[in-house]
């Protein structure tokens, strides 16, 4: 089966990453640590199964920094944002052992009211569709002016002024006439703007982007990347990027996270990912862009589907698809090291790796490392499996899973109470 994951032509910069030269306007990036996500466990439990939708995630976000998240779908990149904004619904829940820690404070500890003096202020998050983020009855204008009044406390004309320069900050013409305008007059692109100007409201110091332009043309995708880019600079913002487009991973990160099954099983910076790849994975990811090898008419792919991961990883998930497999593949589950003894910022789950040792013992060091893992990840999941029952009727508002829309500034319950 063909991936889904794709590449879209952006121009030079996506030539230049294949080539292992510098992304264009790349920064280094050395600010401080926004966000620090350490072996995040995120679980569905279900009837039939309890789903690990993410498995062992970890990765940190720095001021100024864009950090991409990308793979097929069901690989669990959007899970991994709705943790962070602690948007999980049940039967799904954050396990146990898992940290999100924003800026040194622990987020996985909150209650439902104090996320919400986080989410949407000091946290945002743009969604893939615009229209699931804008109540279709009330007036762009309105809803900006809401999370201003939400998060910063304006409200009449000091809050339209502030509405007007947001509006004009992402490249809004006639703003003041567009605040009166509905979602059903903007364009898709506008509404994608709109939808960041919102987020920006509250000047957060982390934005959370789930594949903000896959809706979009190549030619309004390529705007709101440099918006982003525009922004960022302006305001040392931290941005976690999520897609499964390696082109527009490739013109706007800075870091990449693979994720496959839950798990991030490569993680480099972007110009070494594209020059030097080396899980294979990774490989099939950049092997099935379009253009990438345009004598041959058939495109590549990743033969096969990403599994749904149902049971603890005691192997490779990725193992069935990969053409590098071995026998001790699936049996022994890769942890993430260094490729190499001296690639510190290089990281696969591979027991390919490290490659400067031999295959047995490079077996035998994720052995070992896998083992303690698997012994406390068991412990967490069990300890959640009877809670989550539990948590299912918890009537107690401040400890419940459901989103709070309005504080992470979608909109969602103005459009509940307008059905």
């Amino acid at each position: 089966m063909s991936s889904d994951t794709t590449g879209t032509d952006h121009g030079p910069v996506d030539r230049d990453l294949a080539d292992g030269t510098s992304r264009t306007g790349a920064n280094d990036r050395s600010g401080q640590t926004v966000l620090s996500v350490s072996d995040l466990r995120t679980a569905f439990f279900t009837e039939k199964e309890t789903v690990r939708a993410v498995d062992g995630s970890s990765f940190d976000v720095r001021a100024g920094e864009t950090v991409g998240i990308v793979g097929e779908s069901g690989s669990g990149k959007s899970v991994t944002a709705r943790s962070i904004m602690g948007l999980v619904d049940s039967p799904g829940q954050v396990l146990e052992g898992s940290s999100i820690r924003f800026k040194g404070e622990e987020l996985t500890e909150l209650s439902q009211k104090e996320y919400r003096r986080i989410r949407g202020g000091r946290i945002a998050m743009v969604f893939q569709d615009p229209l699931t983020s804008l109540n279709p009855v009330y007036t762009v204008g309105n809803q900006i002016k809401e999370a201003l009044r939400l998060h910063q406390d304006l409200r009449g004309s000091e809050a339209t002024e502030v509405a007007v320069d947001l509006l004009e900050s992402v490249s809004i013409p006639d703003a003041r006439r567009r605040l009166t305008e509905y979602p059903h007059q903007f364009s898709g692109g506008m509404r994608q703007r709109a939808v960041i100007a919102m987020a920006l409201a509250c000047e957060p110091d982390l934005l959370i982007c789930d594949e903000p332009t896959t809706a979009l043309d190549v030619t309004i995708q390529a705007q709101i990347l440099e918006l982003l880019g525009d922004i960022q600079d302006e305001r040392d913002l931290a941005i976690v990027f999520i897609t499964h487009d390696m082109g527009v991973i490739a013109e706007i990160a800075d870091r990449v996270n693979v994720m496959y099954a839950g798990e991030i099983v490569e993680s480099a910076p972007v110009e070494e990912l594209f020059a030097n790849p080396r899980h294979p994975y990774t490989r099939g990811l950049l092997e099935s862009i379009p253009g990438r090898h345009p004598d041959e008419e058939q495109l590549r792919t990743i033969e096969g589907d990403v599994p749904t991961p149902n049971e603890p990883a005691t192997y490779c998930r990725f193992a069935p698809r990969c053409p590098k497999a071995f026998e001790d593949c699936t049996a022994v589950h890769p942890v993430s090291v260094s490729v190499n003894e001296t690639a510190e910022d290089h990281t696969a789950s591979c027991l390919l790796y490290p490659e400067d040792q031999s295959r047995e013992d490079a077996v035998e060091t994720h052995r070992a490392r896998g083992d303690a893992a698997e012994v406390t990840a068991g412990a967490s999941t069990d300890s959640s499996t009877g809670a989550s029952a539990e948590s299912s009727a918890d009537t107690d508002p401040e400890r419940s899973g459901s989103p709070d829309s309005k504080a992470a500034g979608t909109g969602e319950d103005r459009r509940e109470g307008s059905r």
